[in-house]
Formats: structure tokens, sequence, C-alpha cells
């Protein structure tokens, strides 16, 4: 018999996770009953009750797992980490808070069957703020143009993967791991299935503008070399135009030597502008320094502090 692994990453979401556990069970014991499951659930350092009812959920039912790290990971590491210790022929990866529709696992694993590799879901639609819809088209569209490497267009990493996928994931060892560029990347022939984005059902949402600063620059920096070359090529350009200003200023006055008076305008306006455009690339570069001094420390992914349900037949890698 076939197994499913459901993995739910999950960060102060104690009035979700218990409702979206019995619906993702009530799917797959209704409409797909000829396999195996497990739930897993990888919890970021909850501060709200969230531990406590995945601990309840753990006791009342053998095939829910729980993973509780030691801190906060981020938003990335943690839902890579989750799907290697998966122990399913395939993984399908779901949010906590419903904005992913449950009723598209039977869906995944059809096409699953059908011999994709990879199912995924495409926000065609979203029930979000219209304008941070918006912004992330334009974002998706501007990463898809400058990016050496293929970029899916609105793909949060909800999907399904196979158990091939996941091997090469723990192969990887990237400490900083961006699982939707890999998919483009490194993933195999994939089935896209389009979906409307429902709105979170309970809680607040953790997101915030930092945490969307922090994903957008981790896409731009692992995927794109446009940053580090417009600094040099817009580096050149405006040494060019210095130069040029400058043997026109000294030609004017040394033709007119008294009539002609420069004044300190043009100076103040040169030094503002070469300082701001020096700051806004300084800080760029930053930005592909820090992910390079992230990926060269090989630190782990996560540290767990406990785990609850997983038996001495699961033989996981916890590096």
């Amino acid at each position: 018999m076939k197994k499913i692994s459901v993995l739910i990453p999950t960060y102060n979401e104690e009035e979700n996770v218990e409702l979206l556990s019995d619906e993702i069970i009530r799917i797959l014991t209704k409409e797909l009953p000829l396999y195996d499951y497990e739930l897993v659930f990888i919890d970021n350092d909850s501060k709200d009750n969230t531990r406590k009812v995945l601990r309840e959920m753990c006791r009342q039912n053998k095939k829910i797992k729980v993973i509780l790290n030691s801190k906060n990971f981020g938003q990335f590491n943690s839902p890579y980490y989750g799907l290697m210790q998966t122990t399913g022929d395939c993984v399908v990866l779901i949010c906590a808070d419903f904005q992913d529709p449950v009723c598209m696992i039977p869906q995944f694993v059809h096409e699953w069957e059908a011999g994709y590799k990879i199912v995924i879901g495409i926000k065609e639609k979203s029930r979000e703020n219209a304008f941070i819809y918006f912004l992330r088209t334009c974002y998706y569209k501007m990463i898809r143009k400058l990016s050496n490497v293929e970029q899916i267009e609105h793909f949060t990493g909800f999907g399904l993967y196979d158990r091939s996928f996941i091997n090469v994931l723990k192969e990887l060892k990237d400490p900083s791991p961006f699982l939707r560029g890999i998919v483009a990347e490194l993933g195999y022939e994939r089935k896209e299935l389009p979906y409307e984005q429902q709105l979170r059902r309970r809680g607040k949402t953790s997101n915030n503008i930092y945490s969307l600063y922090d994903a957008a620059m981790l896409s731009f920096t692992s995927y794109t070399k446009i940053g580090l070359r417009l600094a040099t090529f817009v580096g050149f350009f405006m040494s060019g135009i210095s130069i040029l200003v400058a043997l026109v200023y000294l030609a004017l006055k040394l033709l007119d030597w008294n009539r002609f008076a420069a004044g300190n305008v043009p100076i103040l306006l040169c030094v503002c502008v070469f300082g701001s455009v020096q700051m806004f690339f300084t800080g760029l570069i930053g930005e592909y320094i820090l992910s390079i001094n992230t990926r060269i420390m090989s630190r782990p992914l996560v540290v767990e502090s406990e785990r609850i349900n997983f038996g001495q037949e699961d033989d996981l890698d916890n590096t």
C-alpha cells in the first residue's frame, strides 16, 4: 500500500491545526481509501497554544507526527527540513491557515499516479488584498525576466512531491534553501494546477513587510546576477558622466576665467546623486554577501527540541 505524507508547517496556528487535521484525514480516508497516510506537523517555536494542541492530537492519533523546533528558523528552512523527515511515497506540502485548498489533494495524487513527479498549485486568483496580489504579480514577472533560471509565477510551495524529488533535496545540503526556485531549477517534469487562494480561516498571519522582503531578496540573490551587473554598468556610466561634466566645466572656466562662476550647486548635486547611488548598490551587494555568508557557514536547517510519534522504524536524517 502506497503512503501519502502531508507536511504542515506551523507558527501560532492554535485555532487552525485541529480543524485542518480533521479535514485532511476526512479527505484521505473518504476519497483516497487505498492509501496509507501520515500527517507531519513541524512547529517553528509557536508562542501560543499550538504545541499543546499538537501534543493532544498526537495522543489521539498515532498517524499524526510532530517535530518541535527549538526556535524559529524562518519560513523557508522549517518546511524544507520537514519535507526530508517524511516517510511517504509522496509528500503534500500545505499551509496551516486553510489558504491552500485541502480539496486539491486527491487531484494532486491523481496526477502523481499519472506519472508526474511534481504536482504544484498555481494561484490563478486570490481573495487577499488586491493591491498585495498586484505587487506579487509584478515581483514574479520581474524575477522571471531577470533570472537565468526559470521561475514559477504565483507558486508558494503548495503541491505534491515524489519521494525521488525529496531524495534530491536531501543531497543538496543547502543551509539557506529556496524551495520555489529549487523546484523550477532542479525539479522533474511537473503538472501545474490552478486554484483560487482563500482567505485565512482563523487567527492572524505572521507575514509582515520584513518576511516578504526576506523572501524577495532570497529569491533575487539566489537566482539573478542582474544586481551585481547593474552595479558595474551604472558605476561605469556615472563615472563617464562625471568625467564629461568635469571636462565641460574645466573648458568653460579656461575659456572665460573671470566671468564663468560654477558655484557650489553643481558640486552639491553631484555629491548627493553619487552618494545615493553608491549607498544603494552598497546595500544591494551587501545582500549578495549576506546570502553567501549564510551558505558558507553550513549550519543545520533547524535544531529539534522534540519529536512525537516518530517510531524506531523511521530512520530519519536529522542533519
